[in-house]
């Protein structure tokens, strides 16, 4: 069994997980700010973390992982949409948070064990704006308070840049009161219309950046295991975390592991509004938006999964139709295993092999894949149903696919009758098909494409369905699959 390795971004290596306490794992990642449906990117985050979250619960015990994702409450945008709309920000606030709730259960991602949100924690905040002050690292301006960038010498050790080059290659913003064009706001006023607490400094309310050190460090610690978010808030936004964190507690490590999903693209373009390519969770569970067609939960969260978190996804209508086969497949085996075991037992362990998969840097797309070739074979395999069932059905578990009450899989445990003449009809499809999918793969290693060409043509015309992809051969049996046909092309 080999050990669980993770792509830090700090390094840019692959390395080997080894956390402060291992009875007591510690993960924090940057949530939403509530003030609009989460879309597809929001949405991937978080899958993308439920994923780590499960694996780590499984490795480590249910009751010795943490795992902390705030809640932006307190914002600018927050502020704009309560003046545009005339509600109350809480009102707002309430609103949308429970909106992500709704659509994260959808996706099937656990809760977190916390989920603070800004405004409950802004007395820390002005603790630690207030030690960073006395540290030398901050200072007060014009009803502000601002980080002095230039006194943290390891500033921009996350992105791999110099002070001087970020000023040369990015817009920053310029502002009378700020020292130097990097310095950050820790703390701004606030006007009569505008959330606002009492401080040092005057009525104000914390930036974005503090929330995130403050919250962590009470909840979790100034030093802990994991930090996370998707790969647009490695600058400014974590960056800035480390430095506030690194010089309030420089005794201190902050995170050890840093990890960001990467982004998300739909049909080959950014998402964007402009391009009419914007889509929310809520667009595609209820309106269908981005196809025509609504899709559940499990299979957006299969598509997302189709692709390892830290490589850029393109969202298609061709990704939703494979991502759909592929439920159709796993529910498929899962109405098989119902009918032939009755109940779910919790206590069996996932498959090892998917185990493996998400233990390399949480290889999604190697563990779907290798579970749809396994769901396939024990389905039509009685011996290995009875014996493989309840692993297979703890995979999807673990991979956060609630499929075990999904409706296709109740529907094809209802008609077991068809099942059990399925499974004996069927008996020797899988090894049939593979041995045809292996002379078909040497007939193109010698560029033999008619021959090729015939083998596939044969499958299908026997019932079975080949994708060919950029990962390989992927193939299904459909509703009615001919094992004479598929003997006589041997």
């Amino acid at each position: 069994m080999t050990t669980l390795r993770l792509h830090d971004s700090m390094t840019g290596t692959r390395r080997p997980f080894v956390p402060i306490d291992p009875s007591d794992v510690r993960l924090y990642v940057c949530g939403p700010t509530v003030y609009d449906r989460a879309h597809l990117g929001n949405a991937r985050t978080a899958v993308a973390f439920d994923v780590l979250f499960r694996l780590l619960r499984h490795l480590y015990g249910e009751d010795h992982v943490r795992y902390v994702r705030n809640v932006t409450d307190v914002d600018d945008k927050i502020n704009a949409r309560a003046a545009e709309t005339g509600r109350p920000i809480r009102e707002i606030t309430d609103e949308t948070l429970d909106w992500y709730h709704e659509d994260m259960a959808a996706l099937g991602n656990l809760p977190p064990t916390d989920e603070p949100r800004a405004t409950d924690h802004v007395p820390g905040m002005i603790a630690m704006i207030e030690d960073l002050v006395a540290r030398g690292h901050a200072y007060a301006a014009e009803g502000h308070v601002l980080f002095a960038v230039r006194t943290d010498p390891s500033y921009g050790v996350l992105s791999k840049r110099s002070v001087d080059d970020m000023i040369a290659g990015a817009r920053v913003e310029v502002a009378p009161y700020k020292r130097d064009p990097m310095d950050f706001v820790l703390w701004k006023p606030s006007d009569d219309a505008t959330p606002g607490w009492d401080s040092p400094w005057g009525r104000g309310r914390p930036g974005w950046h503090i929330e995130c050190s403050a919250m962590s460090a009470e909840l979790l610690g100034p030093h802990f295991d994991i930090h996370g978010g998707g790969s647009d808030l490695k600058f400014p936004h974590h960056e800035n975390e480390i430095a506030q964190s690194t010089c309030a507690h420089p005794d201190e490590g902050f995170a050890n592991y840093w990890l960001h999903s990467e982004m998300l693209r739909v049909e080959g373009q950014k998402m964007s509004k402009s391009l009419g390519n914007f889509f929310t969770v809520r667009d595609l569970l209820e309106t269908g938006r981005h196809g025509g067609v609504p899709v559940d939960g499990p299979t957006i969260r299969t598509a997302f999964l189709m692709t390892r978190y830290r490589e850029p996804l393109d969202f298609s209508v061709v990704r939703l139709h494979e991502a759909s086969k592929m439920i159709g497949d796993f529910t498929g085996t899962l109405g098989s295993i119902r009918e032939q075991e009755g109940g779910l037992d919790r206590t069996v362990s996932p498959l090892p092999e998917i185990v493996e998969a998400l233990r390399n840097d949480l290889d999604t797309a190697s563990a779907l894949q290798l579970l749809r070739r396994r769901a396939l074979a024990v389905r039509y395999t009685a011996t290995e149903l009875i014996e493989s069932g309840q692993a297979i059905a703890a995979s999807f578990s673990l991979l956060g696919l609630n499929l075990w009450d999904h409706p296709k899989t109740l529907a094809s445990a209802h008609d077991s009758q068809q099942l059990r003449a399925t499974i004996e009809n069927a008996f020797e499809v899988v090894p049939l098909v593979e041995k045809l999918l292996e002379k078909r793969s040497e007939a193109k290693g010698t560029r033999d494409f008619a021959s090729a060409d015939a083998i596939r043509d044969g499958l299908v015309a026997a019932g079975i369905e080949v994708r060919d992809g950029p990962g390989g051969t992927e193939w299904s049996p459909g509703p009615s699959v001919d094992r004479a046909a598929l003997k006589a092309l041997l």
